[in-house]
């Protein structure tokens, strides 16, 4: 089953795409830049346990994606994580004024 998502810009805002708990294998995603110029992305998994610090990994990190361009992530390997309910959830970052549509498969 395949999630959809349209994601507006916030500079230093986290925005989570995948809770963890809410998602099995991820195939592939897909980042469509949306927006009129040029935008930024950085795409990540992150666990933030009870009584430690968080742990954040980067999957793509501050990648100029150009105006109605799309970049997929389709590395079976590199989105195999602990989705479960305790481990981590997948989060991305834009740009101010930025937008992508995101598609998880």
């Amino acid at each position: 089953m395949a999630k959809y998502l349209n994601v507006a810009g916030s500079d230093g805002v986290d925005v989570e795409l995948l809770a963890p708990g809410d998602y099995g294998a991820i195939r592939s995603i897909s980042i469509a830049n949306t927006a009129g110029s040029a935008g930024t992305v950085s795409l990540f998994i992150q666990k933030r346990p009870l009584n430690s610090a968080v742990s954040t990994y980067y999957i793509i990190k501050s990648l100029s994606i150009p105006v109605a361009a799309s970049f997929v992530v389709d590395n079976k390997d590199l989105l195999s994580f602990n989705n479960g309910a305790n481990g981590y959830g997948l989060y991305m970052t834009v740009g101010g004024s930025d937008t992508f549509d995101v598609m998880i498969s």
